[in-house]
């Protein structure tokens, strides 16, 4: 069952596992940096999310680990499921349906490059509609 909608924060943590396995502060990093800080996942935040996804079999905790000269035994990795694939897909599109409606309304600009994503460039667009 994909239930759709999935929360941002479950999104995010979804697309980050999409590219690579990862540990919880990897997983931090990745959202941040792909947002360029406009999300930031605190510890509490992305643990509970986690075992949600985890509970609901769209991400499975490795029993294999990196080198241990080159990690902490302490890090638990995640990898995303088919299911969480499937998920994650899902919930692009149906992103992607509402962004394409956002547009055609003028809430957005056409896209150019993903500067339009900067919370300063948002809070424009907003400002430039009232």
């Amino acid at each position: 069952m994909l239930c759709l909608p999935v929360t941002p924060v479950a999104f995010e943590v979804l697309l980050s596992l999409s590219g690579d396995d990862r540990h919880g502060y990897s997983i931090m990093q990745d959202v941040s940096k792909r947002t360029g800080g406009a999300m930031v996942l605190h510890p509490g935040t992305l643990y509970r999310t986690v075992a949600r996804l985890l509970e609901g079999g769209r991400i499975e905790e490795l029993d294999e680990r990196p080198d241990p000269k080159m990690d902490d035994e302490r890090r638990r990795y995640h990898r995303i499921t088919e299911l969480g694939r499937k998920v994650a897909a899902g919930e692009a599109a149906r992103l992607e349906i509402q962004v394409a409606t956002a547009r055609a309304r003028h809430l957005l600009p056409k896209p150019k490059m993903l500067s339009w994503l900067c919370p300063t460039r948002i809070e424009a667009v907003t400002n430039r509609r009232k």
